[in-house]
């Protein structure tokens, strides 16, 4: 599982800023992929909540992905809100992220090296316990 990892552009949700990949070179980068009406990423993106307040942002970038391409009617914003999220949200142009890390469902979360090579890659019925260990294995 050592491939590179496709690099993108995505919008914020924020409508200001974007993130670059390849921008990232020399992080550790977690990158989860959601929608809003599956349970299980509301689940994950809960967990991940919760991980994104307690780690150091200086050495793990996370990045989470809405794939609109599957989720179009929403209001992100007010949902965000909502669920009192405070991480990063970008905005996937359709499913055309999602397709290039070949997504079979949501939550699907990916991690990178500092050389952003793919390292690890958990679906939507992954615990978040192997997503914390394949993490700390990289830092």
């Amino acid at each position: 599982m050592n491939s590179t990892a496709p690099d993108f552009t995505l919008p914020a949700l924020n409508g200001t800023d974007s993130v670059t990949l390849s921008t990232l070179k020399g992080k550790v980068v977690l990158l989860t992929f959601f929608t809003t009406w599956c349970p299980d990423s509301k689940r994950d993106i809960l967990e991940k909540q919760a991980l994104f307040q307690s780690m150091n942002r200086d050495d793990v970038k996370m990045i989470f992905v809405h794939v609109t391409g599957r989720d179009s009617s929403v209001d992100l914003s007010k949902w965000q809100e909502e669920m009192q999220l405070t991480l990063p949200v970008y905005m996937d142009l359709g499913t055309k992220t999602y397709d290039a890390y070949r997504c079979m469902g949501v939550p699907t979360t990916v991690l990178l090296d500092k050389d952003q090579s793919i390292k690890g890659l958990y679906n939507d019925k992954a615990r978040m316990i192997d997503i914390i260990k394949g993490l700390g294995g990289l830092l």
